[in-house]
């Protein structure tokens, strides 16, 4: 399923110049998908060179033409809409309803920073100069390095690649190596765009091979990453080197807090298909519930019923809610991370094994635990599987302060009644996005990203396109 693609290298679909491979696998069966090129670190470098080159021609592009171009990517996705879906639930094991929308989601990214291409304002101040004044104008930053997750493949790719290419700049894409497909398929999208060779290219390899030489060359500007905390610290230390711009999106233990007045069929119709979306596999997805005692038993009721319901299976099956987790490593350490709570004296109320009617693949049932303690790692650490962690609390301040005990805090979210109570919260949590009654903060239109370990930057909204950007002065005086 790989045949057409490759490394993309100065506008062309390429093998590895060692003609290294190395494979793809479902998570659902366990079984091969494909082989597809490995960059060596002569690839890395070629399309480093490529991108110094496009850089160049693409800045020089008005930006209207670039946002044309951008609209042409844009009508291309929706065109091979049939085809992208079943990329990525192919890679990923995600149910295709969901793997649809999100390949809607990625095109929409190109269609608002196509827009937003148009609109890269300078401003004028006056000097107290006498006949002068400041000129305010912005710039492509240059050539920006996006690395991306396996969890969302397609949307972390539009996320970075849109906006860097509205600003002017050139884009390395070094996407996951579990998740290649769905990266290839939109740098295809992109060659409907006619941008000039080397703008965009696509490196899948080893990390020497791949990120080592991104991370030092100076040319390269700005990197933009989607993973874990402990590879975004690390990127950062390895950014100063070279003074690099970054914006990382990381991690999450979001809370999710359920008053006394909640709507309950209202928190649990939302919450539930939200945990387990992607078998949990979201780093936005809630996961410390925080359930007020007057509602506690009947929202465990109702959450162990609900997630009881769900059909697992393969995600190309439109009848299946949720598929497996990415690989048998993350399966494992979700066995783990169950068994540990467990073991010091979380409650198990549903799931909490492999699912027995599957005899390949990495499923595991859709679990809940309760009687949960803060300090259990399954609460105190983003658990990134289908694990809901459920306790109680008795005020709204204890509930504050227990949802901000983490380092963590990309999003956060509260069910309630009262719009006062909803401010309160709002205003209360530390988190870089909060929803209150919804859990809906993934839109082209709106700022994504977090605070504190989950990361620095923003992508989408009018603010995602400025970390492209450089701001320059001119005092003009005549």
């Amino acid at each position: 399923m790989y045949e057409n693609y490759g490394l993309f290298i100065d506008g062309a679909w390429t093998k590895a110049a060692d003609g290294a491979t190395a494979g793809v696998f479902s998570p659902v069966t366990a079984q091969s998908l494909g082989s597809v090129p490995t960059a060596g670190l002569a690839d890395t470098q070629r399309a480093l060179a490529a991108a110094a080159k496009g850089f160049e021609k693409w800045r020089a592009t008005a930006a209207f033409a670039r946002a044309d171009a951008l609209h042409r990517v844009a009508d291309e996705m929706i065109r091979r809409t049939d085809d992208a879906k079943r990329m990525i639930s192919l890679e990923t094991g995600k149910p295709i309803a969901q793997s649809e929308r999100e390949w809607g989601l990625s095109a929409d990214q190109f269609r608002w920073f196509a827009e937003e291409a148009r609109r890269i304002y300078g401003r004028i101040i006056e000097s107290r100069v006498p006949n002068g004044r400041f000129e305010v104008s912005r710039e492509p930053v240059g050539i920006v390095g996006a690395f991306t997750a396996w969890n969302f493949p397609a949307a972390l790719v539009a996320r970075k690649v849109a906006p860097a290419l509205a600003a002017g700049c050139s884009v390395v894409i070094r996407p996951s190596s579990q998740t290649p497909g769905v990266a290839m398929l939109i740098v295809e999208c992109l060659r409907a765009g006619n941008l000039p060779d080397g703008v965009v290219s696509l490196v899948v390899g080893p990390t020497a091979a791949t990120y080592a030489p991104i991370m030092t060359d100076p040319a390269v500007r700005k990197v933009s990453l989607t993973g874990s905390t402990r590879v975004g610290q690390q990127m950062i230390r390895d950014a100063a080197d070279t003074v690099k711009k970054v914006s990382m999106e990381l991690g999450g233990n979001a809370p999710l807090i359920v008053y006394d007045d909640a709507d309950l069929d209202l928190a649990l119709n939302v919450s539930v298909p939200t945990k387990f979306a992607n078998a949990g596999q979201v780093c936005v997805t809630p996961d410390r519930f925080f359930v007020h005692e007057r509602l506690h038993d009947q929202f465990v009721e109702g959450f162990v019923s609900r997630a009881n319901a769900l059909k697992l299976g393969d995600g190309l099956d439109p009848a299946t809610q949720m598929g497996p987790l990415i690989n048998a490593a993350r399966l494992c350490e979700i066995e783990a991370v169950v068994a540990e709570a467990v073991k010091a004296g979380a409650k198990l109320a549903a799931g909490g094994e492999r699912a027995a009617e599957f005899n390949a693949g990495h499923f595991y049932k859709p679990t809940v635990l309760t009687e949960v303690a803060d300090d259990m790692r399954v609460f105190a650490s983003e658990n990134f599987g289908p694990v809901a962690a459920i306790t109680r609390f008795s005020n709204e301040e204890e509930v504050l302060d227990r949802a901000n005990a983490s380092d963590m805090g990309l999003s956060a979210y509260a069910f309630t009644r009262s719009p006062e109570r909803a401010r309160r919260t709002v205003a209360a949590l530390k988190a870089g996005m909060v929803g209150i009654n919804s859990v809906a903060l993934a839109a082209s239109e709106a700022p994504f990203g977090g605070t504190n370990h989950s990361g620095m930057g923003r992508e989408g909204g009018i603010e995602g396109i400025n970390d492209y950007l450089d701001t320059k002065l001119a005092q003009v005086v005549f």
